[in-house]
């Protein structure tokens, strides 16, 4: 709800009034444009619904921390889990499983695999058979001290390197880039 629908429910109907306020919180439209929006208010219409929210703004919703998301945020996220079970469910597989990478406990990512597969959830089954294929890994990577971030940053920083000489020089300026560069 704007500030201009919530104002005129709060029983505030004097356009001039309401364009003062929304000008001194940074409105910069005219006069007319909000005195033409309020028009149909004043005819008796009901405030235009809000619009429904994207499936890009509840993906990233989703997969944001709680505690990193507004208030606001979490409570229109709360009402569409409360609308759509399937979407209730894929959030609580996807905070599950964020735990399970960020924080070890005793729950495995076969526990996780279980869960998911108990739901009907086509794209999550998917995802779960992709982990099962290569369960040995997965869980080596969950598990085990050992991180390959170093040896995949050196390739990228390489990779940069290559494309910024792509047509320009030979092989031996790419290696001496690649060697004097930190």
């Amino acid at each position: 709800m704007t500030h201009l629908d919530q104002r005129w429910a709060d029983g505030q109907t004097n356009a001039a009034t309401l364009w003062k306020e929304i000008t001194a919180q940074g409105y910069t439209g005219s006069y007319v444009t909000v005195s033409t929006y309020l028009r149909p208010f004043r005819a008796g219409a009901q405030p235009p619904p809000p619009r429904p929210r994207s499936t890009r703004t509840i993906s990233r919703w989703i997969l944001t921390r709680p505690d990193r998301l507004h208030d606001d945020e979490q409570d229109q996220l709360r009402d569409v889990r409360a609308c759509c079970p399937e979407l209730d469910a894929l959030t609580r597989h996807v905070g599950a499983f964020a735990h399970l990478l960020t924080c070890p406990t005793d729950t495995t990512v076969t526990d996780w695999i279980t869960a998911v597969r108990a739901d009907d959830l086509p794209a999550l089954h998917t995802y779960a058979t992709g982990l099962e294929r290569d369960l040995d890994a997965v869980t080596a990577g969950l598990t085990l001290p050992h991180s390959s971030g170093p040896v995949e940053g050196h390739v990228n920083r390489i990779k940069m390197i290559k494309r910024q000489m792509y047509g320009r020089a030979n092989f031996d300026l790419l290696r001496k880039r690649v060697l004097l560069t930190p």
